[in-house]
């Protein structure tokens, strides 16, 4: 069995119009073929559900930088040990409580005098405005749980403010549009356990990681088969050599990449 693990924005979603179009002839031979594809992104749980709808995928996902893995409920047959259960997932979770990211943050502003706007410094309005969102979806894109979005205007404070982070035994890591601060998480650690279920319960599993940006390095690194897709501007994120290149942007790239990767099936 292939269990394809994919990122959303600037991957399976288009950059700038949130669009997966592109890649429906290779959603479609997926869904033929029964392949499951777990969702990992820095996206919240409430954004990927909507995007799991229009997709008409039902697999597990994982939320907000390998935060948390959401498993449907009897997905598995085999045991699943797992925090708590909501909603009808059996929930993993593995990152720092939003909360205390925040007052973190907060702090790592104060420790180094540099302005440090998170998601929740932000209205709606705003979030919709910075991120290209309509008012809808940016509310479901604050409603974090495990990670925390943010900028530092001032690119001379950057270095001194992912450095106090990693001083407070916290983690940053950087996907198509912001920083991000985390607990001891990364999709990396999250795509693993979530790998080692699929293989509990169906033996021999080869996993598919798809992604574009530094935050995905981790979860490229856990699968067997680790791809990169283009940018926006035609480049590749710098990883190791042992990472294939898809031949496009975003979704065009991911459609080529699964497609060529199904068709041996």
């Amino acid at each position: 069995m292939h269990v394809i693990f994919t990122d959303l924005d600037g991957t399976l979603l288009d950059h700038d119009t949130y669009s997966f179009a592109a890649a429906a002839p290779a959603l479609r031979l997926l869904s033929l073929k029964r392949c499951p594809l777990v969702i990992c992104t820095s996206k919240t749980r409430a954004e990927i559900e909507v995007v799991r709808d229009k997709l008409g995928f039902t697999d597990p996902f994982i939320s907000e930088n390998g935060g948390a893995i959401f498993i449907p409920r009897g997905y598995f047959t085999v045991p699943v040990d797992h925090t708590r259960e909501t909603g009808g997932y059996l929930v993993i979770e593995l990152g720092a409580p939003y909360d205390n990211l925040r007052s973190a943050l907060r702090g790592i502003g104060s420790k180094t005098g540099c302005k440090v706007v998170g998601f929740g410094d932000m209205s709606v309005e705003e979030v919709a405005h910075d991120v290209g969102l309509d008012r809808a979806s940016a509310r479901l894109a604050r409603m974090r749980e495990y990670d925390e979005p943010f900028v530092v205007p001032d690119l001379a404070c950057v270095e001194a403010v992912l450095g106090e982070i990693e001083a407070r035994g916290l983690r940053h890591t950087r996907g198509g549009r912001y920083f991000h601060l985390t607990g001891d998480n990364d999709k990396g650690r999250a795509v693993s356990l979530l790998a080692a279920l699929f293989e509990q319960e169906y033996g021999t599993v080869t996993t598919v990681g798809l992604g574009d940006s530094t935050n995905d390095l981790p979860m490229l690194a856990a699968t067997d088969i680790p791809i990169l897709v283009q940018k926006p501007d035609g480049s590749y994120e710098k990883a190791d050599p042992e990472v294939m290149h898809a031949d496009g942007v975003g979704p065009e790239g991911w459609n080529q990449a699964v497609n060529q990767i199904l068709e041996k099936i």
